[in-house]
């Protein structure tokens, strides 16, 4: 067995997880032991100004140095740190990598959109995985790019990251509070547009079920569900029907800052950016639903998503 501490630095939140690693039969296996996250908006403005804020880089900093503890805390024997999408964007992220290097004494990993989507494939079937014959389509539809995935029992065929996730498009487009018809209208048209060039690489049509990772599916998840309060055990694995969960993706997208914010299960982190993450995850499912001629009907989220296969993903002579 031993300890690993995996660290995913998105455009909205970072998250830690620190777990111990066990192998069966050659497959590796993950337990708990901490899993946080903190919304930090590291990806603040990058699309409008190609670079990373001062303020936003105080904010990941300051988790950082939180995780930094934890992780001495816990000792763990190998940590792997990976950023995506905003410092891939950013024309000062070495200011970034040497704040990342100085607090965790490891050099960041800034991985391209292709490594991103099949260390999420990898996290998402580790609990899910798939049946003999079976083509899954994994979506983690993160604050500066969205991963789309197919792959079955023999791991990835194809993949593709493209410019499109909550941040950047409320950035982008959805500027009243609630956004306005014609907001909408354009961002859902940019989002067509992306998913064009997405199906070109990625064979969406063949998928046989859709798993979504992270948190704007999660949290649309949670709005689906009802729930009360934000439950992992809850979110995690459930299968919705894609009506029921464009619905609830609708209803987040025309509420207000206000009646979002009061909702038991919202982050205060995600309140500005869930709009945006809801419509993106609604226009992925009726592409799908129209793409597999009804042979997609249902969405799964799952709570394992990147930091999972970041984790995973360690080189065996590190376990």
């Amino acid at each position: 067995m031993m300890r690993v501490a995996a660290i995913d630095c998105g455009t909205n939140s970072i998250r830690l997880l620190i777990a111990d690693v066990t192998e069966h039969n050659g497959v590796a296996r993950l337990t708990d032991v901490v899993r946080l996250m903190r919304v930090v908006r590291l990806g603040q403005g990058v699309d409008a100004t190609g670079r990373l804020a001062p303020e936003a880089l105080e904010r990941t900093f300051a988790a950082l140095d939180e995780y930094a503890e934890l992780i001495r805390e816990h000792r763990a024997d190998v940590v792997r740190f990976v950023a995506t999408s905003a410092t891939r964007d950013a024309s000062n992220r070495e200011e970034f990598v040497d704040g990342v290097r100085a607090r965790l004494g490891v050099e960041p990993e800034v991985v391209a959109g292709e490594e991103e989507a099949q260390l999420s494939f990898a996290g998402a079937v580790s609990v899910f995985p798939p049946l003999a014959g079976e083509k899954v389509l994994v979506v983690d539809l993160g604050g500066g790019s969205t991963e789309f995935v197919v792959g079955g029992a023999q791991g990835v065929e194809a993949a593709l990251s493209v410019d499109m996730g909550c941040v950047r498009f409320t950035e982008r487009f959805l500027h009243d509070d609630p956004p306005t018809a014609q907001q909408v209208a354009a961002a859902e048209a940019e989002a067509d547009r992306l998913l064009d060039e997405v199906s070109r690489t990625v064979p969406l049509g063949e998928a046989t079920r859709v798993i979504g990772v992270a948190g704007s599916i999660t949290t649309v998840t949670a709005h689906a569900l009802d729930l009360n309060e934000y439950s992992s055990s809850a979110i995690d694995g459930a299968e919705l029907p894609i009506r029921v969960v464009e619905a609830a993706a609708s209803e987040l997208l025309s509420f207000p800052r206000t009646r979002r914010a009061g909702l038991p299960f919202m982050h205060p982190g995600r309140v500005d950016v869930i709009g945006a993450g809801a419509l993106i995850w609604r226009t992925i499912l009726r592409r799908l639903e129209r793409g597999t001629r009804g042979g997609i009907d249902t969405a799964v989220a799952s709570e394992h998503d990147i930091l999972d296969g970041i984790a995973l993903g360690l080189p065996p002579r590190t376990r």
